[in-house]
């Protein structure tokens, strides 16, 4: 597949990593020849310097025959007028467009991107699939990373196995006989820095940063087991009034279990944007790194602080403060990937990185077969795929134990219907099934090849 990639900054480079190591013809385009450089330089891509949305720009990097084009530059315009120029000019089958700006998400403006109209395929909200992933770590506080699959009925869990863990040293095949009736897996492990799909005889130690998929019904049960304590979220304190903060604001206040809502922000005119567009919250005025505001937002009776302003360190340094003055639960915005390591030494309980949310999105629109969800786990070292189970797949009809899957992937969950099930040697996996599988980043080629569709079924 050839596919131009507009934009090189994280989410673009990302990208390109992602669908270059996977043998595709990719060009990268930006405007910053250092960014453009440095891509060529350390991946096995085309680089051009210069701006995406020029037909000349597009033309040398070779949009006349291109699969795709991903547009993920800084700007909203330069994005869109990008999509209609390989439209209108190169023809390009299929376009993606990273769009910030929210006025541009209003469903009163869905048919702008109508072919006839403003050709964009598909568009991407960075700011709403991070509200996403913020409320999903918010209902699951004892989680470092969580993810929904299967419409909701399955989870994947990010868990820190410490000292007091009921289940250390045990085989991870004596935990399917000690709980039969629990519907989850252990999919990976992060063992000393380095990710692996375990092995059945595999045991877990303190230390241990593990991924568990759990059916939805039993994540209560599933991290008590690992001895994670659950408790319900009423007080939350938001961070930042941004696109983010008031989306998450809002997303809580309007939940039926009433959740109470506290947003500092520390720009006056923001701040009185979010008190005008929320109903129930309380907005304070005034730096969240300042001891007094986050008193008088009574942090130490706080269920969670989400810190989610756009300077990374801000974010850090207020869930520092917070969790010093008594506040249970703290979740940072980090954009910077080398300040993740700090996070674990900051006692910072979680952390959402707004560059892995962007990918996995345009993931799920890249990858061949009928994926229908991706989720990027660690510095692009494993994904979870979604995918449903054609008739023309190589694992339609056989048992799990008769497929070959390489070693570092696993089955997570299984959908029949709407039942959701645990998967298990003897299951056997039939066309219309929908299945998650975590699966390190060399074998994702071999994952696409097994759910991938044959030329056969066009």
């Amino acid at each position: 597949m050839k596919v131009i990639i507009c934009g090189a900054g994280q989410v673009g480079w990302q990208i390109a990593r992602h669908l270059a190591g996977e043998r595709n013809d990719v060009t990268i385009v930006d405007s910053n020849a250092d960014l453009v450089r440095r891509a060529a330089d350390t991946l096995d891509v085309q680089g051009i310097a210069g701006f995406a949305s020029y037909p000349s720009v597009l033309e040398r990097a070779g949009a006349r025959d291109a699969d795709m084009i991903i547009a993920a530059t800084h700007s909203d315009e330069v994005n869109m007028v990008t999509c209609q120029v390989a439209h209108s000019v190169f023809g390009v089958p299929r376009k993606i467009a990273r769009l910030r700006a929210q006025d541009y998400q209003e469903t009163l403006h869905a048919d702008l991107y109508r072919q006839d109209h403003l050709p964009i395929d598909v568009v991407i909200s960075p700011e709403r699939e991070v509200a996403l992933a913020a409320l999903q770590r918010i209902a699951a506080p004892a989680a470092f990373d969580t993810e929904a699959f299967l419409g909701g009925r399955a989870q994947l869990l990010g868990l820190a196995l410490e000292e007091d863990c009921p289940v250390l040293n045990t085989p991870l095949r004596q935990l399917s006989d000690l709980f039969s009736t629990l519907r989850a897996i252990v999919a990976g492990i992060r063992r000393e820095g380095r990710l692996f799909a375990p092995e059945p005889g595999d045991q877990l130690f303190p230390g241990d940063r593990i991924y568990v998929f759990s059916h939805a019904e039993d994540v209560k049960r599933t991290l008590e087991i690992f001895g994670k304590a659950t408790k319900k979220q009423e007080r939350v304190v938001v961070v930042g009034a941004g696109n983010v903060g008031l989306a998450v604001a809002q997303a809580l206040e309007s939940r039926s279990d009433r959740v109470r809502v506290k947003l500092i922000e520390r720009d006056r005119k923001r701040a009185e944007q979010a008190a005008d567009a929320l109903e129930r919250s309380i907005v304070l005025n005034g730096d969240g790194m300042d001891m007094e505001i986050l008193q008088e937002a009574d942090i130490d009776r706080a269920d969670a602080i989400l810190a989610v302003t756009d300077d990374d360190k801000t974010n850090l340094l207020v869930s520092v403060r917070a969790k010093q003055l008594g506040c249970k639960l703290a979740i940072a915005l980090v954009n910077d990937p080398t300040l993740v390591p700090l996070i674990a030494a900051l006692d910072v309980d979680a952390y959402i990185n707004p560059r892995a949310t962007t990918v996995s999105s345009i993931l799920k629109h890249i990858r061949h077969g009928r994926v229908r969800a991706i989720y990027s786990l660690g510095d692009a070292e494993a994904e979870v795929i979604e995918a449903q189970v054609l008739s023309t797949s190589p694992i339609a009809g056989k048992m799990i134990r008769d497929i070959d899957f390489p070693e570092g992937v696993l089955v997570g969950m299984v959908m029949k219907g709407k039942e959701v099930l645990r998967p298990h040697s003897g299951l056997r996996i039939d066309e219309g099934d929908v299945v998650t599988l975590f699966a390190l980043a060399g074998d994702i080629p071999e994952v696409e090849r097994l759910l991938q569709v044959s030329i056969d079924y066009f």
